[in-house]
């Protein structure tokens, strides 16, 4: 359905052009919502010094071009220029009559959009700093999706590299086929903290480590093997946390280091024979334009070590070419946290240099703020270990069910499953992306789990309660009824409900999934003030009745495709 905003950009395309003339067609009219009406154009005011006119005189001159009779109230002039739009009941009921509200305008439809999120290392526990780069990153993939984009997801995990020496000589010496090797699917931690014990106490196995790494790079049959083994045990591992989570990623979205390896050394090459790096102290560098440490001097981006190893930052540039050459993204989006924005604004800014990024493909950094405790810092156990991702999301799970239980709802042991889990899982997302990625936030469950205030279960409990309304109606005459707006609540319901295109276009714009939480909190709210003061099942009227019946479903409608769009579930009931 089109978005109210981009219909009145049409309108104000025309009125423009007819007031100033053909160069003026394209002319952003500065559309926002306003206190004072329902939306308001603020386009007078940057066209004044240009037109060397009173910004007042030029909005009257818009205003007296300006076709809006069949969906507005005549506009109004304010304050030095402003144009106050409101909508009329009839055509806010009659778009809402068409049906479509779910279906979001898809004006980039067509567009390739990489997204790099996730990325847990193998062998290694997710912690819950990997909490926000998967939640964020997977409400931006499935926004995408809904928006008719085709997203292609990468997870790049770190699965190369050095420690894959003793990972590998490690599994020897347990066996392939030890409890102690399976149990790395469970556990990955003690697996890797054992080996790492190994290396830095036995210098035999040491050697033999560092020997391994070098068999792993230049492409041992056998050494790839075990590598792969290690790979699988923790890819079992990675799916029973995405699972719990309930985000989307699978084994096909697995794009780790190890695929860039052998386009490493002509990634090296390349930037060498366009005299972007050079040799410095042994290593080879590129000192990208702009960058400069505390001392002044240029910074450099290693990308071969000295010993001719390669690290990170020469795999990043490897993939940059790869999403733009092979994966043919119109934009890439890297969801990854905040300290690693200068790595990457040195990566792009390199990637530019050598010309792998074509005019026209955006690459973005969306920055992930840290998850904090009580005491304002980075949430951790109190050994000072990371907190284990498992641990907490299988603690929100549990403490749903506990409120459940409490709540003294009748449920079958199965369906109590179900609805903790939608419900714990949904506190911790919902908590995650209600707030603006590249800020910080402190986990709090009995907030998060709270069924009042800006909360996944306030947002879901209003889902369930439609439902039930629903539910006790008698027939189903209401889904083709047509809905009515004649009270200011139903009014302001139905405006609500038609913001849903304009939410989800601003999410894929700017990567800012807290908006469209924002968008369903205001209105679940107002589907509780229109509750509260219109009477549904035992209207007036069997029309009103059947108008609000239908106006209920839709408000269902929209917060289940918003949260679905968040990656949180509405249980049936609550």
């Amino acid at each position: 359905m089109p978005s109210l905003t981009s219909l009145l950009n049409d309108r104000f395309a025309l009125a423009l052009e007819l007031s100033f003339g053909e160069d003026f067609t394209r002319r952003d009219p500065v559309i926002r919502s306003s206190q004072f009406a329902d939306f308001q154009a603020n386009v007078a005011l940057p066209l004044a010094k240009e037109l060397k006119s009173k910004p007042r005189d030029i909005a009257t001159t818009i205003v007296d071009n300006l076709d809006l009779a069949d969906i507005c109230e005549p506009p109004e002039i304010s304050g030095p220029g402003f144009i106050n739009l409101t909508f009329t009941s009839e055509f806010l009921a009659s778009t809402l009559n068409q049906g479509g509200v779910v279906e979001a305008e898809s004006e980039a439809s067509g567009q390739r959009i990489v997204i790099d999120y996730s990325a847990p290392n193998v062998a290694k526990e997710m912690h819950v700093g990997h909490l926000r780069t998967t939640v964020v990153g997977d409400a931006l993939a499935r926004t995408h999706e809904f928006f008719g984009n085709t997203v292609v997801r990468q997870n790049h995990i770190g699965d190369w590299g050095t420690p894959f020496g003793m990972l590998i000589e490690h599994l020897l010496d347990v066996g392939i086929e030890s409890e102690t090797a399976q149990d790395i699917s469970a556990n990955p931690n003690a697996f890797y903290q054992a080996a790492r014990a190994k290396f830095d106490s036995d210098e035999a196995f040491a050697t033999r480590a560092r020997a391994r790494v070098v068999a792993l790079q230049g492409g041992d049959e056998q050494t790839l093997e075990l590598w792969e083994r290690l790979v699988g045990f923790s890819r079992i591992y990675f799916n029973h946390i995405y699972s719990l989570l309930d985000v989307t990623l699978t084994d096909d979205n697995l794009a780790g280091e190890s695929i860039y390896n052998d386009d490493l050394a002509a990634v090296c090459q390349d930037l060498e024979d366009q005299g972007l790096a050079r040799i410095s102290d042994g290593a080879l560098c590129v000192f990208p334009e702009g960058f400069t440490g505390r001392d002044g001097d240029p910074l450099p981006l290693i990308i071969r070590k000295s010993d001719g190893g390669y690290g990170y930052a020469t795999t990043d540039l490897a993939a940059v070419r790869h999403r733009v050459r092979t994966l043919n993204a119109d934009r890439v989006l890297y969801v990854v946290g905040t300290p690693q924005a200068m790595h990457f604004e040195m990566v792009f800014a390199i990637a530019r240099a050598a010309g792998w990024l074509p005019e026209g493909v955006e690459f973005e950094h969306v920055k992930i703020g840290n998850v904090l405790g009580d005491d304002g810092k980075i949430l951790r156990t109190r050994s000072g270990a990371p907190l284990r991702l498992a641990e907490l999301l299988e603690e929100a799970v549990a403490r749903a069910k506990t409120t459940l239980q409490e709540s003294n709802a009748e449920f079958d042991a199965e369906e109590e499953a179900v609805v903790a889990k939608a419900v714990g899982i949904g506190a911790v997302k919902y908590a995650d992306l209600s707030v603006a990625h590249d800020t910080s936030y402190t986990f709090d469950l009995d907030r998060m789990l709270a069924p009042i205030g800006n909360t996944a279960p306030y947002l879901q409990y209003a889902g369930a309660r439609i439902r039930s309304i629903l539910r006790k109606a008698d027939g189903d005459a209401f889904t083709t009824a047509p809905i009515h707006l004649g009270e200011p609540a139903e009014r302001d319901l139905g405006l609500a409900l038609l913001g849903l295109s304009d939410v989800i276009a601003e999410v894929v714009a700017g990567s800012t999934p807290h908006r469209l939480a924002t968008y369903l909190f205001d209105l679940a709210q107002s589907f509780t003030s229109f509750y509260e003061q219109c009477p549904v099942l035992i209207a007036e009227s069997a029309e009103m009745r059947d108008s609000r019946l239908r106006l209920s479903q839709t408000v269902l409608e929209v917060l289940e495709a918003g949260l679905g769009v968040l990656g949180i579930r509405v249980p049936e009931r609550m």
